[in-house]
């Protein structure tokens, strides 16, 4: 797949490599939305591998809604893009399926780059407001599966709005010994099962990618270009 980025603005990483592999684990159908698409690569990877999905991307950023088309285009995949702040725009009851790999960071160090700023940043997408816009979004029995720094996992357990429900846990460590960096969670409307433990995504294994991550970017099969 094909796939161009801004010059010096925010790329795509591991982080959405891994998270499509995680959604690509459960059956989704019908509507999806993707929050903040970047340049639109996650909605892509699954259209690409469940194609019979209706695929809608919102991106409030017009530079990278446009990167979104031209990818689109030039991968011959089908989908609606929306323009417009997630947190502004009406959507009720409407998705089988939300997604998304959602700005996390907190702190200070903030680069001078609006894109990549927007992209990285919570305070561009708080998370309690980002959940319960969600929820909204959602249909009866709605799924949302996203990632977010590990060390927020109470934080998105509390926050999370009923009647959303983990059901779904996996976490991403760079190396064996080291200590997990990335969750990602999968969370259901009015969900009655308890909450299964994936087993650890390992990123590198001595100079190079663990199996697992060298299989997921295989299985991606992306190529990145620039302009």
């Amino acid at each position: 797949m094909i796939l161009y980025q801004p010059n010096g603005g925010y790329c795509y990483n591991s982080d959405t490599m891994f998270l499509y592999d995680f959604i690509s684990r459960f059956k989704i159908r019908g509507k999806v939305l993707e929050v903040g698409g970047g340049c639109g690569v996650l909605g892509l990877l699954i259209k690409r591998d469940f194609w019979d999905i209706e695929l809608t991307f919102i991106e409030k950023q017009k530079v990278m809604a446009e990167f979104i088309k031209r990818n689109l285009k030039e991968n011959k995949i089908d989908a609606r893009v929306i323009e417009e702040d997630f947190l502004k725009t009406s959507f009720k009851k409407e998705f089988d399926f939300i997604i998304s790999n959602p700005p996390f960071y907190k702190g200070t160090l903030k680069s001078e780059n609006e894109i990549i700023r927007v992209a990285r940043y919570e305070e561009f997408l708080p998370m309690r407001e980002f959940f319960n816009k969600v929820n909204e979004a959602l249909k009866e029995r709605g799924e949302f599966i996203f990632c977010y720094d590990a060390k927020r996992l109470d934080d998105i357990i509390k926050t999370l709005p009923k009647p959303l429900k983990v059901i779904d846990i996996r976490f991403m460590h760079p190396r064996i010994n080291k200590d997990a960096t990335l969750v990602m969670v999968r969370a259901k409307r009015h969900a009655k099962s308890m909450v299964k433990i994936h087993p650890p995504l390992i990123g590198f294994d001595g100079d190079g990618y663990s199996d697992e991550a060298d299989r997921i970017y295989k299985k991606a099969a992306t190529k990145s270009i620039k302009v």
